[in-house]
């Protein structure tokens, strides 16, 4: 992991920013018409070039409001009648998923596909990809699941996802040797919902900025063991939340509750197997604010996949995920009773499970991850062979300045906020056929998970497909994709508050 930049480095960083800013404040912009349309032609083209089964899989959701018991705390939410955090949907890959939605909620809403190369009228972004699903109304995505992998579902409006509105899907493939006993899903949450506040409450709180004279970023610094010490509450902001393996501000919300399928650690899940057993987890962090640090005492992970696409295996102790990131890994059960642990990073708080193989007592609420060797980041991986993209000279680089910060709450890319009734505002243009890369420049004092809707993209020098990857504060990612999947679409950070405050962007296939 980098370390901190200097006041100097920070100064340099916000001087380009204001300059990068002033030029596209000069540029003139491209017209809606300019892009491919979601519904266009070259979009059904691409859909029906994808492979399918014949087989159609046909779901129903409602959203609506709901009480859920969160293993012992009650929260007055909105969630899906029809799927949740430990019901998910589940296909083969080739078939065609069809998912009616029902909206019951008082707000209208959408379903995003996380992860999923899809057809771009299915992706589940209002006033980009289609109209917001009205209350009362009903809309049913339709598309072929054209990769296995590790993937989950969420509304695209608002903070809405920061509710219990969401769900994993599995994509499964017969071809995969499949050589474990158990398959396990754990779906880490942070949880305000219905405890302290909605999420509305705090973005509303959030956006009036963090006052004069108060710097966020510099209170939550500190190393690596500092992710046990309690940060401070104030309203519902967290001061103080601190995390070398972030870059130092980990985030920026209090949190009443961190859940492992939909349980906190008063009344945790347990997992039972036994002694010897192949255990294959797929983990997802579905949380609005935090990065967890995911691992199981006394089992090494073995990570086999990262949001859905194979990687070499790689052996550690832990890892990270940021919201958005899924994991997918192997381990090998011993003999006991161990605890399943997702440190929320720089909170001082944690998720909790347990795995229970045989006797013993239920593992002690002071259990803390091994720290003997750093945890695992897509820094660590590579790519297996078969899904690394060909080697190909880039077409066009994007360059994506990530601005802003929390004494304003003025989140955005290039300088410029997404205005979210007007999403293809500042859309950038690729073309079919195009080797792209991406370059997130992220000039702000905290860590982004960023996240690209339809595609998944490589990490230089062979690194990992992926579709969400952590930015460090003052540090720079290049990812590479192929556009290869037209249609209009997003890229943002996926902590919920800094997108729904401005960090997002469309990028756009240009009409021939």
């Amino acid at each position: 992991m980098a370390s901190p930049l200097d006041r100097r480095h920070f100064l340099a960083l916000g001087a380009l920013t204001l300059a990068t800013a002033g030029l596209a404040a000069c540029t003139p912009r491209p017209t809606a018409s300019a892009f491919i349309p979601p519904t266009g032609a070259p979009v059904t083209e691409a859909e029906a070039a994808r492979r399918v089964t014949g087989t159609v899989v046909r779901r129903t959701l409602t959203a609506t409001p709901m009480t859920l018991d969160l293993g012992g705390t009650t929260a007055d939410t909105w969630a899906y009648r029809g799927a949740s955090a430990t019901e998910p949907i589940r296909a083969t890959v080739g078939d065609r998923l069809q998912v009616t939605l029902t909206n019951d909620l008082p707000d209208s809403t959408t379903a995003h596909w996380h992860g999923l190369a899809l057809r771009n009228d299915m992706d589940g972004v209002p006033h980009l990809t289609q109209q917001p699903i009205a209350p009362g109304d009903t809309f049913t995505y339709d598309f072929a699941l054209s990769h296995p992998g590790t993937y989950w579902f969420h509304p695209h409006s608002g903070t809405q996802f920061d509710r219990g509105l969401y769900a994993p899907l599995i994509i499964d493939d017969p071809a995969e040797p499949g050589d474990y006993d158990h398959e396990w899903i754990i779906v880490l949450d942070d949880w305000l919902d219905g405890v302290t506040s909605t999420p509305d409450e705090v973005l509303a709180e959030l956006s009036q900025g963090m006052g004069a004279g108060m710097d966020h970023g510099a209170m939550g610094h500190g190393g690596v063991d500092d992710d046990d010490d309690e940060p401070q509450r104030q309203g519902h902001m967290l001061m103080g939340a601190g995390s070398d393996l972030l870059g130092g501000d980990a985030g920026d919300v209090y949190y009443p509750l961190y859940l492992i399928n939909g349980r906190g650690p008063q009344d945790p899940e347990t997992f039972t197997a036994t002694p010897g057993q192949r255990i294959r987890l797929r983990v997802i962090n579905t949380g609005g604010d935090t990065a967890f640090r995911f691992g199981i005492v006394g089992h090494p992970l073995t990570l086999t996949h990262t949001d859905g696409f194979p990687i070499e295996p790689f052996t550690a102790e832990s890892v990270v995920l940021g919201m958005g990131e899924r994991y997918d890994a192997v381990i090998t059960a011993a003999d006991g009773a161990f605890a399943v642990i997702a440190e929320a990073l720089g909170k001082g708080q944690q998720a909790r499970a347990v795995l229970r193989t045989g006797a013993g007592a239920v593992p002690s609420a002071e259990d803390r991850l091994p720290r003997t060797r750093p945890p695992a980041t897509a820094a660590d991986l590579r790519a297996v062979e078969a899904v690394r993209l060909a080697e190909r000279a880039v077409d066009r680089t994007i360059e994506l300045r990530l601005t802003g910060g929390m004494m304003s709450y003025n989140w955005g890319i290039n300088g410029r906020r997404m205005d979210m009734e007007q999403p293809m505002r500042d859309a950038i243009g690729v073309a079919a056929g195009e080797r792209v890369a991406l370059e997130f420049v992220n000039t702000t004092m905290m860590w982004h998970p960023m996240h690209l809707h339809g595609h998944t993209y490589q990490h230089s020098g062979g690194g990992p497909r992926k579709d969400t990857s952590i930015v460090l504060p003052g540090q720079r990612l290049r990812v590479e994709f192929d556009a290869d999947n037209p249609g209009r679409w997003m890229t943002h950070c996926h902590n919920v508050y800094h997108g729904e405050s401005g960090m997002m962007r469309a990028i756009a296939y240009q009409q021939n």
